[in-house]
């Protein structure tokens, strides 16, 4: 059993407490002190300087990961599946290292959407200027120019990015279960043209700039040794204050802040943006959406501000487990009666799929799914 640094900085508090909770109520003075005290320590502070660096690999390679012939996440010596208490009883530091694998397993997804599935990457805004923030969509050679079918493909909230359905899913169970793979082969072997869309790239983060803040001393009128005399107290100052920043903090991650994306700043923006600039302009008579969970709300605005034009091109509707709610998002009354005459809303069930599921909501049909996977052979 390992003993963690935090531990042995406490235990000498611990026992202290515990002998004097032995004692009468002459002690309860103590107790409370020894509270106040414990009250005053920063637990994940201290975790964090039992934490190896911050320094994970870029590739999955360098993970010692990659998928098999199934389309399974493995360790390449072992042939397990992904682990993510790697370091025991450092859960911040796994964390991190998950997050770490997630991003590369993005670009992952990103090359298999281009490469397997012949895919374009298009950039957006269409009219951004080179200096400023840019985000991305995917669709197939046809997908414009296509004059019978299109799908629209619209992932959930969180850290999934096109061509995800849940990051968990492909590190836990495979690619097929956790991406939008699966659907965008089938839809192009049925004759559809496919658009990705890529909601919750919504920003890009760079590193916060330092602010110098002017010394009173730089604008006084001060004579020039009393001025350097103060500078060399301030330096010494901000010296000790960074050590011991270093010392308390010795993880500290960079500052960063974000920059949106212009006209994509939501993933309700982007799915406006996206059909204002693609879907409205492709050939397509029938367009056909699949969305998942938050991706059904950005749907349901969609409609609310383009009502005319989705009643007019869109076909059909699959979603799975939705969380759009047409009483919060104000959705009028002739959107409601569009919604139950075209779309369908699989969610989670332990029944039998398409088995009637109730309702709350006088929207769509309410019907069983055992997982997304399955909404494919019902609206192909």
């Amino acid at each position: 059993m390992s003993i963690s640094l935090s531990s042995l900085i406490l235990l000498p508090v611990w026992v202290s407490m515990a002998q004097i909770q032995q004692g009468g109520p002459d002690e309860k003075e103590k107790t409370t002190a020894l509270k106040d005290l414990l009250s005053r320590i920063d637990l994940d502070e201290l975790m964090k300087k039992d934490e190896p660096p911050l320094d994970f690999p870029d590739t999955l390679e360098g993970f010692e990961y990659a998928f098999n012939e199934k389309g399974q996440l493995r360790h390449i010596k072992t042939g397990e599946p992904f682990v993510f208490n790697y370091q025991e009883d450092l859960h911040r530091w796994n964390q991190k290292r998950y997050e770490a694998l997630g991003e590369i397993i993005t670009k992952y997804v990103y090359e298999l959407l281009e490469k397997d599935c012949n895919l374009k990457k298009i950039s957006i805004p269409v009219d951004a200027t080179e200096s400023e923030p840019k985000s991305f969509i995917f669709m197939s050679e046809d997908a414009l120019t296509n004059p019978q079918k299109l799908m629209v493909l619209i992932h959930g909230s969180g850290v999934v990015r096109a061509g995800q359905w849940a990051r968990r899913l492909i590190i836990n169970e495979d690619l097929d279960s956790g991406t939008q793979i699966p659907f965008i082969k089938r839809a192009m072997d049925e004759g559809y043209g496919v658009i990705v869309l890529n909601p919750n790239e919504n920003y890009i983060e760079v590193e916060k700039p330092k602010i110098h803040v002017q010394s009173s001393s730089e604008s006084s009128d001060e004579p020039a040794e009393k001025r350097e005399r103060k500078d060399k107290v301030s330096k010494e100052t901000k010296k000790r204050r960074d050590f011991y920043e270093k010392y308390r903090n010795p993880q500290r991650e960079k500052e960063m802040m974000q920059l949106y994306i212009r006209e994509n700043g939501s993933p309700e923006e982007h799915a406006v943006y996206v059909w204002d600039h693609f879907i409205a302009q492709s050939a397509a008579e029938n367009v056909f959406f699949v969305a998942h969970s938050y991706g059904g709300l950005a749907f349901v605005e969609l409609m609310i501000q383009r009502e005319a034009d989705v009643k007019s091109k869109v076909t059909a509707v699959a979603l799975t487990d939705s969380v759009h709610n047409v009483w919060h998002q104000e959705a009028g009354k002739t959107i409601r009666e569009w919604m139950r005459e075209n779309c369908c809303n699989w969610v989670s069930s332990s029944e039998p799929l398409d088995t009637s599921v109730e309702s709350m909501l006088p929207d769509c049909p309410r019907v069983s799914a055992v997982h997304a996977q399955t909404v494919l052979s019902s609206i192909l």
